[in-house]
């Protein structure tokens, strides 16, 4: 497939909307405003990175069940969905699987990691109150020097919502398909120095599929404090699953199949895990006008499952504990302030656990028992800096360095070596003996950004990203392989781009990038945990947004990307070269199109979502043929504080598979749902 003629429009589209060459220049506007980049707000359109922003209006809109729905206005990005809550992550990337499925990004909270490093879960997004959040921000490529190991292909930051000038407080009770219920209720205000907001959304679901459904709670408490010295906020965030889950269902295009695609393979299979997290961020100012910024931080979670996914259907247990400190300081130099510096370190203690079971047994190699039962120690610690200078008024520099060390103490609590009594080699399941493990990781970004005209700037940037080997990848062996020897992974991004808000009401943004990622980990022809496969990443991410007059507007996310293995990689079952072919689950085209209405009491939009065919396995023989999806959303003012919205999603109907697999030698797939139609009653008090 040729890329050019997407990549021609592109360029053509932008260059018509050019005017002539500001001469003075523009106050920040707040619609742009970007945290994730430095945590602390500040104007994005002259950051020199790839972002976007979701804001609370278009969270409101979109009131997403699953946080593919809202993901889709995100370019270069595609949450592929499971059953369920669960998830798989694209992000400038193929949807990754496996312990790299997660750990090559960083999902958090206010800048603090989902999870610990070492520790990720691929379906960890939906520990964040997403459905609730103030505004989602995704930074694109290799982050800053404030982020470390797994942000490596982006970052994805889910920001609480800030209290309300004018208390506020509002309930609603939502219904949808499928004995689809949800309830959701917010405080927020201020009160003297003190703010308040509380967020809390209960759902439970009955499952499209047969035997299939979760209940789900989740709750966001925050706190400002506003003193004479010190300013003070604190986040208290929780949720909870309990998920009776659905398996792939095989066979050729069988979500075509009416009679066929409401099966469930795995009714036993069930998902059940909780999280809770907190932190206090205190700021104050200090002589020389430079700001202080200290944030401890508690993080626990636990889960337990089905791997409905394998043959042998193991129980999986796990969790971790952890306790952080992240140090900052910031200020600003020069005759004009046109230097602004960050600099900070944060250390981070995890005890973390996994224990495998097998109820009943498989095959002589496999054995029912324990397969693994460790526990982990782990210490991540790093020093940074982030420099940005305007050496002139269009010009702005950027550029960091971080440091970072990670240290695992695994301890296993069964017997070393096969967990069968077989020979090492003849054991699917191997626990090596105690040992430690220890990384040190460094990252670079370097970028500039120039205002050619009046809001609307060039950019370009080099940046480096790394993640350190999680866990799993080291401890849970498998074939009689006796240690991991594994590296951190590393990733190189360049990338040039163009962004701009005109007078006109276009706002717009662009970015061509080049990735290259080695020392990539994988599991090898003879099921070893290996370092040394590389890969490349290159493609166009582009989001226009455009209002025409006072009611109509209309916005485009699309990304052109092409993702692929570099080098024939001995992947395991995988039976020919590889070098050059696409990484499976990589479509080269995906994004979404809306076109909407706003009036004074009421709001609607179409959205259309496609989704490009893709390669189902590395060889390539196998294939999806992708689809196109319409939903509609609308919502109005009823009067007295109430208000009503409704949602169809898959307008048309359409069969489709959320994401398709092949593997065991079949077509697997996570079966799309039909049209569905959500409705919403809200009552408002105050505000």
């Amino acid at each position: 497939m040729n890329n050019a003629p997407e990549l021609t429009l592109i360029a053509a589209l932008l260059a018509a909307s050019q005017p002539a060459l500001a001469t003075e220049e523009t106050p920040r506007n707040p619609e742009h405003i970007l945290v994730t980049a430095t945590r602390l707000a500040q104007d994005g359109l002259p950051t020199p990175l790839s972002y976007t922003s979701i804001d609370d209006e278009a969270l409101a809109l979109t009131g997403h069940v699953h946080p593919n729905e809202i993901m889709q206005r995100v370019p270069g990005t595609w949450i592929s969905r499971g059953n369920g809550q669960e998830s798989l992550t694209a992000l400038r990337s193929p949807v990754l699987t496996g312990a790299g499925g997660c750990g090559s990004f960083l999902m958090a909270a206010d800048g603090i990691s989902l999870r610990a490093p070492g520790f990720c879960n691929v379906n960890q997004l939906f520990e964040a109150n997403t459905e609730q959040a103030g505004r989602i921000e995704v930074i694109k490529g290799p982050a800053t020097a404030l982020y470390g190991t797994s942000a490596m292909h982006g970052v994805i930051n889910v920001l609480s919502p800030g209290p309300a000038e004018v208390p506020e407080q509002e309930l609603s009770m939502e219904a949808g398909p499928d004995d689809y219920y949800r309830g959701r209720y917010r405080y927020s205000g201020r009160h003297g120095a003190h703010g308040f907001s509380l967020r809390a959304n209960g759902t439970t679901d009955g499952g499209y599929l047969d035997d299939a459904g979760y209940d789900q709670q989740k709750l966001s408490l925050r706190h400002d404090y506003q003193g004479p010295r010190w300013r003070l906020r604190s986040v208290l965030e929780g949720s909870n699953l309990n998920q009776e889950t659905a398996g792939f269902i095989q066979g050729y295009k069988v979500y075509e199949d009416d009679d066929l695609r409401t099966t469930n393979p795995n009714p036993e299979a069930y998902r059940d895990a909780w999280s809770l997290r907190a932190y206090s961020q205190a700021s104050t100012e200090l002589a020389g006008g430079a700001q202080l910024q200290l944030t401890p931080y508690y993080r626990n979670n636990g889960m337990a499952f089905l791997q409905h996914f394998l043959p042998w259907q193991a129980v999986e247990e796990n969790g971790h504990e952890s306790l952080g400190l992240r140090a900052l300081l910031r200020g600003e130099a020069g005759d004009s302030d046109n230097w602004r510096w960050i600099a900070g370190a944060e250390a981070e203690y995890t005890e973390g656990w996994l224990k495998e079971t097998q109820a009943e047994p498989f095959s002589p190699n496999q054995p029912a028992g324990v397969h693994y039962d460790y526990t982990v120690d782990a210490l991540n610690a790093a020093l940074f800096g982030q420099l940005s200078w305007q050496p002139a008024a269009r010009w702005t520099l950027d550029g960091g360095l971080r440091l970072e060390h990670t240290g695992y103490d695994y301890d296993n609590h069964t017997g070393d070596g096969p967990a069968c009594g077989t020979e090492a080699s003849a054991c699917r399941f191997y626990r090596p003996a105690d040992r430690d493990d220890r990384f040190q990781d460094w990252s670079l970004n370097l970028g500039a950004s120039y205002e050619f005209s009046q809001r609307q700037y060039l950019f370009t940037r080099f940046a480096n990203g790394f993640r350190a080997p999680e866990t799993a990848e080291l401890y849970r062996l498998q074939a009689g392989q006796r240690v991991a020897d594994l590296d951190s992974e590393q990733i190189e991004n360049i990338e040039l781009g163009i962004r701009g808000a005109l007078d006109n009401g276009l706002e717009y943004s662009l970015s061509l990038y080049h990735m290259h990622k080695d020392d990539v980990i994988f599991q090898d022809a003879d099921r070893q945990n290996v370092s040394g496969a590389s890969t490349r990443h290159r493609g166009a991410e582009l989001s226009l947004d455009y209002r025409l007059g006072e009611q109509w507007y209309t916005g485009l996310d699309f990304t052109v990307a092409r993702h692929t293995y570099d080098g024939d990689a001995p992947l395991l079952g995988v039976d020919g070269n590889i070098d050059g072919n696409d990484i499976d689950t990589a479509p080269r085209r995906f994004g979404s199109a809306r076109l909407g209405w706003l009036g004074a009491r009421a709001r609607a939009e179409l959205e259309w979502v496609y989704l490009d065919e893709y390669y189902l396995e590395p060889t390539n023989r196998f294939r999806y043929d992708g689809h196109q999806l319409l939903n509609l959303r609308a919502s109005t003012a009823l009067g007295r504080g109430l208000s009503a919205a409704v949602r169809v999603t898959n307008l048309l109907d359409e069969d489709y598979a959320e994401r398709a697999d092949f593997g065991f030698g079949e077509y697997r797939y996570f079966v799309g749902q039909p049209r569905g139609v959500y409705l919403e009653l809200s009552y408002l008090i105050g505000g």
